[in-house]
């Protein structure tokens, strides 16, 4: 059975970019996210908000809020892989006026319950760690993690860099608070494939990402081509596979109910035994920095 939460690339197509959807259009409560490639302008309502370059350097966000009116000059970068960019917070309630976009600019958004201030992140400050073993590790770039970045609500997000040939997310894992899983969170994917050393996606990339639900009514595994997304309301998730020589990024955003922010999960039992076999790792990674790309 497809479980319609597959979204190819040019299906959540927008007026200001490739990719918008709110957690109402969603079917949901919590996680958003918007991709712009012009300038424009955004009212974030009960939303909080990671401002994130992909693919656009040098551009202005001004954010205007209940303590005043903010300019901040972003860096960004050529795209996903070829370095780690600076970002904005900003809090709910907040205007969000882009100018000088000349590439894909995202907004992660989640719905808040409090007012926290704009913050700026450099590149330089938003740490980078080499995750799992084997084929299976890769990069994750820890943007707005209860653990790098703690002034914000609800909202967690991160990016990660699979090289050509390896999987990640995996072992798989849900986070969905069904039977003993006690976190709740909504997890929205966005997907850019490269091709071998493409700094950002290339049309031709694709590569491959399994669901599962607990009560097996949805099992697929899709073939993901670069700009798809694909939203998580429930399930075990895991492997995405990155064909060789065809490197995956994602970057995701989670938000849930939950009084503290958390990015726990619970590992299918079945496969937990996995991270015990990790003895080394890829060398091709990290494979980015603030400085640029590394590998």
């Amino acid at each position: 059975m497809s479980s319609g939460w597959y979204k190819p690339q040019g299906s959540l197509a927008h007026a200001d970019g490739p990719m918008s959807i709110t957690a109402e259009e969603a079917g949901w409560t919590y996680s958003g996210l918007t991709v712009i490639d012009r300038d424009c302008s955004i009212d974030l309502g009960d939303r909080e908000a990671v401002i994130l370059p992909l693919s656009a350097r040098d551009l202005t966000l001004t954010v205007t809020a209940g303590d005043g009116e903010t300019a901040y000059s972003l860096t960004g970068r050529e795209g996903v892989f070829a370095a780690v960019s600076d970002w904005v917070y900003a809090g709910r309630g907040s205007r969000l006026d882009f100018a000088g976009v000349n590439g894909e600019v995202a907004i992660l958004t989640a719905k808040a319950r409090a007012d926290y201030p704009s913050t700026y992140t450099a590149a330089a400050d938003v740490p980078v760690e080499v995750r799992g073993g084997g084929r299976a590790t890769r990069q994750v770039t820890n943007i707005a993690t209860p653990d790098s970045f703690t002034a914000a609500d609800r909202i967690c997000v991160c990016e990660v860099i699979t090289p050509g040939g390896n999987w990640s997310s995996w072992p798989p894992h849900r986070h969905d608070g069904i039977g003993d899983c006690p976190t709740t969170n909504e997890e929205i994917y966005y997907f850019r494939i490269g091709k071998q050393d493409s700094l950002h996606g290339d049309p031709e990339g694709t590569g491959l990402f399994r669901v599962y639900t607990v009560d097996e009514s949805i099992d697929e595994t899709v073939t993901i081509w670069d700009g798809d997304t694909y939203l998580v309301p429930q399930g075990y998730h895991g492997p995405t596979a990155a064909a060789p020589d065809y490197p995956m990024y994602f970057l995701n955003v989670l938000a849930g109910p939950g009084d503290d922010r958390t990015m726990a999960f619970c590992d299918d039992p079945n496969h937990h035994w996995i991270r015990g076999t990790w003895t080394d790792t890829d060398p091709r990674l990290p494979m980015t920095s603030a400085e640029g790309r590394i590998r």
